[in-house]
């Protein structure tokens, strides 16, 4: 069990001036826990906590694809508060877009945020925890780490990598005492669908209609998503306290259901191609 009983503890969270990140750190500052929170606009975090006890609040204002600055900050951490107990990788932002239609700089700035920012983190928190042989690293993932759609390649490849970066470290760091899971919610209420949240391309190719259509439906369907924000953050907050989820810990009937028929399709597809997988081994003579 690796969340501290006798103590608050201490919680670093990026990705927190919005959406789900930004419920998350309320309701942790509301159970008296330290939380070191990032983000690009202390300011707007500011304004969006609202009358909440700042207290035990360390805001960071953080380009996380900047190491030397995401390492000081893990260290403002630690002067400020002492041990860290959980990270939360939860920074990134939508992007609705043919394949071909991303751009090489749309590409890098996405795994800026999704993969080599989280990465950043990782190096720098992950001596401490070590060290103290204790810690939880959770990282925000999403249904579409798990399955895709079309239109959402980019942002399916930094999740997918997430999926796998995650997967190996869980395994890595299990004997140091360090657990780590994957949370993977569904459509949610939050900005992650306005756009100022969503990414699209600046320019688009013709033939792709259906795409269009799907972002104008997705940029349609702010308030009608099934999941909750404020339960999803009670969910994370669940995972670090009870320590007993799965290592991908699906939130949402709608992840549920998607995945389960990724599932069922995987191993669809697995089946049809074992005659042919068989064929390229080498023969074994007795």
């Amino acid at each position: 069990m690796s969340y501290p009983t006798t103590r608050p503890a201490t919680w670093f969270v990026t990705g927190t001036s919005r959406g789900l990140g930004l419920e998350l750190v309320k309701q942790l500052l509301e159970r008296g826990d330290n939380v070191a929170a990032t983000t690009r606009s202390a300011e707007r975090l500011d304004a969006a906590l609202g009358s909440v006890d700042r207290a035990r609040l360390l805001p960071l204002e953080l380009n996380l694809a900047d190491e030397p600055a995401v390492a000081a900050a893990i260290r403002s951490t630690t002067d400020r508060f002492g041990a860290i107990d959980v990270v939360v990788n939860n920074a990134g932002y939508g992007f609705l877009a043919a394949i071909e239609e991303v751009t090489d700089a749309d590409a890098r700035q996405m795994f800026d945020v999704q993969i080599f920012g989280l990465w950043n983190v990782l190096r720098a928190v992950l001596p401490s925890l070590r060290a103290q042989r204790s810690g939880h690293i959770i990282n925000i993932s999403s249904v579409l780490g798990l399955t895709s759609f079309p239109g959402w390649g980019l942002y399916c490849a930094g999740k997918y990598a997430l999926e796998g970066l995650t997967e190996s470290l869980a395994a890595e760091v299990g004997d140091f005492g360090v657990q780590v899971n994957l949370v993977e919610p569904g459509y949610m209420q939050t900005d992650f669908l306005r756009t100022h949240s969503l990414g699209l391309p600046p320019t688009t190719v013709s033939g792709y209609e259906s795409i269009r259509e799907m972002t104008e439906a997705h940029l349609a369907m702010p308030g009608t998503q099934l999941g909750d924000p404020v339960r999803a953050a009670t969910a994370i907050i669940e995972v670090a306290v009870s320590g007993k989820a799965p290592l991908h810990q699906l939130l949402g009937s709608d992840s549920y259901s998607l995945v389960k028929a990724r599932i069922d399709a995987l191993t669809s597809d697995v089946e049809a191609g074992r005659e042919l997988a068989y064929t390229t081994d080498i023969p074994q003579h007795s």
